[in-house]
């Protein structure tokens, strides 16, 4: 059950999107070269191909949209203001990543930095499922890719310790 009226669900619905895809164009922003950038590194056999990136944090960034909207719904950041504020915080982390490995070339704070990313969403995703079983659940994919993630991005650093020292 919602605390607020449909149209006003509609409309927090449009800028939690705007809100999840702004910070996903920041993030985009450091990515530019990503391409071709993360086809010069030496990747372990596992690595996915680069284009497989772009279609995925399209995905995790919808279902991260719906979930807040879910949690934010049900009163929004008066009710919820653990929640969202750590939502919110994650969201953060998730853009800097991008400027720390792609645009900096900083492999050891962007591996540092998705280790804290991750503490943030699993907090996340605890603090939405207690709000709203289907919002906790929007986060596990993210929760899973991020892990994915990690330890590419590790192992990245590892293997090019010149390019990504």
């Amino acid at each position: 059950m919602s605390a607020y009226s449909a149209p006003k669900q509609v409309v927090g619905l449009v800028i939690w999107f705007f809100v999840c895809f702004a910070v996903s164009a920041i993030g985009a922003l450091a990515s530019v070269q990503a391409r071709s950038f993360y086809q010069q590194l030496a990747q372990p056999a596992w690595a996915p191909p680069g284009w497989v990136f772009g279609p995925v944090w399209t995905v995790l960034f919808a279902c991260m949209a719906i979930a807040v909207w879910l949690v934010w719904r049900t009163g929004g950041f008066q009710a919820n203001r653990s929640a969202l504020t750590v939502f919110c915080i994650q969201l953060g982390f998730n853009a800097v990543w991008s400027w720390l490995f792609f645009a900096w070339n900083l492999g050891l704070m962007a591996f540092v930095e998705v280790l804290i990313l991750w503490l943030l969403i699993l907090a996340t995703l605890i603090l939405f499922w207690r709000k709203s079983v289907l919002a906790g659940a929007l986060f596990v994919p993210y929760l899973l890719w991020v892990s994915f993630a990690a330890v590419l991005s590790y192992s990245l650093w590892q293997l090019n310790p010149t390019i990504l020292g």
